[in-house]
């Protein structure tokens, strides 16, 4: 009665609340693992002054042997990341598609942990690179532990768990002399993908911009993988996860995120843990496509290939709840590091498809925890352990923090009275579904698995023009630093595969012969919602906003901007060219965020300069402001200037867009605002508002394509 009891109790905080036995203050005194008091931790006990250390110290052969068994093995891949709580909660009872008890009571707050990665750097590689990256949410539920584990891009590069070895061998770095870090831009990986035409669908998301996310905060998330819903009835459903960030999903420049790397190498973790901080807590909608087991063969695709998506279009996009991430580990190892994500971690009314990509990480999953974190008993590790109750007869092995007081330890037994016993499905044992299978052993592909191009094509045909011209130079980069010709070659044929227009542009960048003829006609379908650029662009909330001034600035236009923004929850920063403060012309004095020498426009979402006649003169003098401007208009993002702030834009290289002079007092264009009017300050700050919400200003860069090496 006791175990049901406390299924009902659970809530947003009671992971919170089963963590708090194992919080550990600093406390007062300094003691061994033993408890024991020691008089010094800076000098080891020798034999004199300047003798020899004794071995009887066992304080210091205890710290160090600690020390130096401190770190344990990174994951093989998802090495860097970072991780939060938070809680999930269902807008609605779904007891018509899963008995699964999370998703049935609105009232409820799931407790979760997030932990979002790159893929391919280890634990020690930078945030900005070019990467898949991991989106994995752990649910404690009632019912026992739920992990959904997933990517930020829908589908995955091969069909079948057999080839995922070789695939991460081929995309780590190159063994002779482990380079390049976090980077697929080699010969090994291309060499494999070239072999690869199953990979070609991922290619070309990995080639797109969904591949340099602004922030976690703005990155979408998918199960990648086919499950199953089932009802109380038993009624099963396939079920496809959507996470869908409320922020909107935008990205940064390639040559922005290359910077940010040197700039900032934690810049992804750094702002989503400030954000929580802060109190601008990220928030994911999750949302399924639901398709009936009858409708299993409708497609032109089959829905158990991981290669393929489902388009929107012709199933939609169903919310069913909130995620929200409010707390911050109290501590990265024991938390972040230690927290074991496995697809087989299911609960009942969840349950698997026979998708061969799903079915080896059902395996492989829980063996690399078992290796990683040296023990069977990962799961009794505090960040890892479900808040219901666990009971079964599983003893001992490393690390076993549990202490039995049955002598009982077998099933079945009659002298602890049975106990554990097992749960019939109708008190909430899991039951796996019944689905009937057929069929006689063989290792082949099915031929519904042997569409490698349509959907690569789709994805192509749903992007806009610049997305289009941003994949074609990410494939140049990429393609650029592999040395052996005949792989180049080999993908650009797989390309002509996809689209004969972007194999063209990619050969033409890396100077390779073009194809003269397409391969495969294009079948003229798009996905609308497959491009970034559809996505919903409606707020700047905890955008970072650059405000460049120094002293004598005007500050009844710097305050009433920044009160503007910060009312639309903008975060506005100064940055001077000095710290501590600056004065303006009326003597009010304001704190510096940063300075030129340590900050850079990649690392803010727009920037606005304020008037002031001898603040704006000490920017135009100085090349550091000057490149800050060029930059920011160069990465297409938001620009204001009122009063003199505007001289500045005049001296920079910001050419090709109408900007406010004697003649015209107020201008707006391709999202640079800029007024001369004191009288105009609200309304620039508005129009600026506006611009900012459409993340960039993707004009300035649609301008260049207009040639004709880019419409060859």
């Amino acid at each position: 009665m006791s175990d049901r009891t406390n299924e009902k109790n659970i809530n947003e905080q009671s992971k919170n609340q089963s963590l708090e036995q194992f919080r550990q203050q600093p406390g007062e005194f300094i003691t061994t693992n033993e408890g024991v008091k020691v008089t010094s931790t800076n000098d080891s006990l020798k034999a004199g002054s300047r003798g020899p250390t004794l071995l009887e110290d066992f304080h210091f052969t205890e710290k160090n042997a600690h020390f130096n068994r401190e770190r344990i093995p990174e994951r093989v891949v998802h090495a860097r990341g970072v991780g939060a709580h938070g809680y999930f909660q269902v807008y609605e009872s779904l007891s018509e598609l899963t008995k699964a008890k999370f998703l049935q009571d609105p009232s409820v707050k799931t407790p979760v942990f997030a932990r979002i990665s790159t893929v391919a750097g280890f634990r020690g590689s930078p945030d900005p690179v070019r990467d898949v990256r991991g989106f994995a949410v752990k649910f404690y539920t009632e019912d026992g532990n739920y992990d959904l584990v997933g990517n930020n891009i829908p589908v995955f590069f091969i069909q079948d768990a057999i080839k995922f070895p070789d695939l991460v061998h081929a995309l780590k770095p190159e063994p002779h002399n482990e380079m390049p870090q976090a980077s697929t831009a080699h010969d090994n990986f291309w060499d494999f993908i070239s072999l690869m035409p199953e990979s070609m669908h991922m290619i070309m998301w990995i080639l797109s911009d969904r591949t340099i996310p602004r922030s976690y905060r703005m990155m979408q998330g998918f199960g990648v993988h086919t499950f199953r819903f089932v009802n109380e009835q038993g009624k099963a459903r396939f079920v496809k996860f959507h996470w869908k960030p409320l922020l909107g999903v935008h990205s940064v420049v390639w040559d922005e995120m290359q910077q940010l790397g040197g700039k900032d190498p934690d810049f992804h973790r750094r702002d989503l843990s400030a954000a929580i901080e802060m109190g601008d807590y990220p928030e994911y909608e999750l949302g399924v496509q639901i398709i009936e087991e009858e409708d299993e063969s409708k497609f032109d695709f089959d829905i158990l290939d991981a290669t393929k998506l489902i388009p929107e279009e012709l199933v939609p996009v169903k919310p069913i709840g909130k995620m929200v991430l409010n707390r911050n580990p109290d501590n990265f190892f024991a938390e972040t590091e230690q927290v074991a994500f496995q697809p087989t971690n299911v609960v009942p009314g969840i349950d698997f498809s026979d998708d061969p990509l799903l079915q080896g990480r059902i395996f492989s999953y829980p063996d690399t925890q078992r290796h990683r974190l040296g023990t069977a008993n990962f799961e009794n590790l505090p960040i890892n352990k479900p808040v219901c109750p666990v009971h079964n007869d599983q003893r001992d092995g490393f690390s076993q923090y549990n202490i039995p007081t049955s002598k009982v330890n077998y099933f079945p037994n009659s002298l602890g009275g049975g106990c554990p016993m097992a749960a019939p499905e109708n008190m909430g044992g899991f039951a796996h579904y019944m689905e009937k299978m057929q069929g006689q052993k063989v290792r082949e592909r099915s031929q519904s698995f042997s569409d490698h191009f349509s959907q690569a094509t789709l994805f192509w045909n749903s992007l806009s023009a610049v997305e289009k011209e941003h994949l074609v130079k990410a494939a140049q980069f990429e393609l650029g630093k592999v040395m052996h010709k005949e792989v180049k070659e080999r993908v650009v044929g797989l390309f002509n595969h996809v689209e004969h227009e972007f194999a063209k542009r990619v050969a033409m960048g890396l100077g390779l012969p073009t194809p003269t003829k397409e391969v495969i006609p294009n079948h003229g379908k798009s996905s609308p919602a497959l491009s970034m650029e559809n996505q919903p662009k409606n707020s700047i909330q905890t955008r970072q906003i650059a405000v460049l001034a120094n002293d004598a600035f005007n500050s009844q236009e710097l305050m009433r901007v920044k009160q503007v923004l910060e009312a639309e929850g903008a975060k506005a920063k100064i940055v001077s060219k000095f710290g501590g403060t600056i004065k303006s012309v009326d003597g009010k004095e304001i704190e510096v965020d940063g300075t030129l020498l340590t900050t850079a426009s990649v690392l803010f979402d727009a920037v606005y300069i304020p008037g002031g006649e001898k603040s704006v003169a000490s920017l135009k003098s100085d090349d550091d402001a000057i490149h800050f401007v060029n930059e920011a208009f160069k990465h297409c993002k938001a620009i204001a200037a009122t009063g003199e702030g505007v001289d500045l834009l005049m001296v920079s290289n910001i050419k090709g867009v109408n900007i406010a002079d004697s003649q015209q007092k107020f201008a707006s264009d391709q999202g640079v605002v800029t007024s001369r009017n004191p009288g105009d300050v609200e309304k620039t700050a508005k129009e600026f508002v506006s611009a900012i919400a459409q993340h960039r200003h993707w004009i300035r860069e649609q301008k260049k394509l207009d040639t004709p090496m880019m419409s060859a």
